[in-house]
């Protein structure tokens, strides 16, 4: 595949290094500058692409997925903090008739901790007592707080419990990314946690989402992908 990338940063160039060795052209990479150019100049330098991946910021999600829409090429949206403006995202994607796959984290671990996190809080629905909570800790540099992996775990634990669930939030170092969710009562605690060694595996996730959205058309989440995944091996 030939791949255009968005975002010079420690994430990008993780990125880039991964499609090289996975047999992928990397085309052209896109910075701060070409988004202060506007949408045309980035609309001319993305045709040709086989698809897209987007570690950036959030202010530069709209004019990158309406640009890659505009010149046919999918989008696979790894920044985070944009969600608030999904519906905008979703209207320019459809409208140009574009493949957007998106997600809050592109690790394969983190999407089955999901489930996981699903399961455990079914088995502790049925007992009084145990209350959730959500830790998470990133590096200095990330910029949203709680991380969108972490409001997506409490998604899931509010929709099931109908209760609020407390996240806290620890921006230090250089911490690749560790989310915990526990269930505490009076008597014991348990804690699930997942624990992200590097920023190797959110590339290759990426990647993996650049080869599955090919040929679609739609916005997807990276969810589907893995729901689609776990179909296909009769999961």
């Amino acid at each position: 595949m030939r791949l255009a990338l968005f975002g010079r940063g420690g994430m990008g160039r993780v990125v880039a290094e991964h499609a090289r060795q996975a047999g992928h052209e990397v085309g052209a990479v896109f910075g701060s500058a070409d988004a202060d150019r506007g949408g045309e100049p980035l609309v001319s330098k993305l045709r040709g692409h086989d698809a897209a991946i987007d570690f950036s910021t959030a202010d530069a999600v709209l004019l990158h997925a309406t640009a890659c829409a505009a010149a046919g090429v999918p989008l696979v949206e790894g920044t985070t903090g944009w969600l608030d403006r999904e519906a905008s995202v979703r209207n320019a994607v459809e409208a140009a008739g574009g493949a957007l796959v998106h997600g809050p984290n592109f690790s394969i671990g983190v999407n089955l901790f999901y489930r996981l996190v699903t399961h455990a809080e079914q088995l502790f629905r049925g007992f009084a007592g145990y209350d959730a909570f959500i830790e998470e800790a990133h590096h200095a540099a990330k910029r949203d707080a709680p991380s969108g992996t972490a409001l997506r775990l409490r998604d899931i634990l509010t929709r099931a419990s109908g209760r609020t669930v407390s996240v806290a939030s620890t921006r230090a170092g250089h911490i690749p990314g560790t989310h915990r969710v526990g269930f505490d009562s009076p008597n014991d605690q348990i804690v699930l946690e997942h624990t992200a060694r590097s920023r190797d595996g959110f590339a290759a996730g990426a990647l993996m989402a650049a080869e599955w959205i090919a040929g679609r058309r739609g916005v997807f989440t990276f969810d589907d992908m893995v729901n689609d995944m776990l179909a296909s091996t009769g999961r």
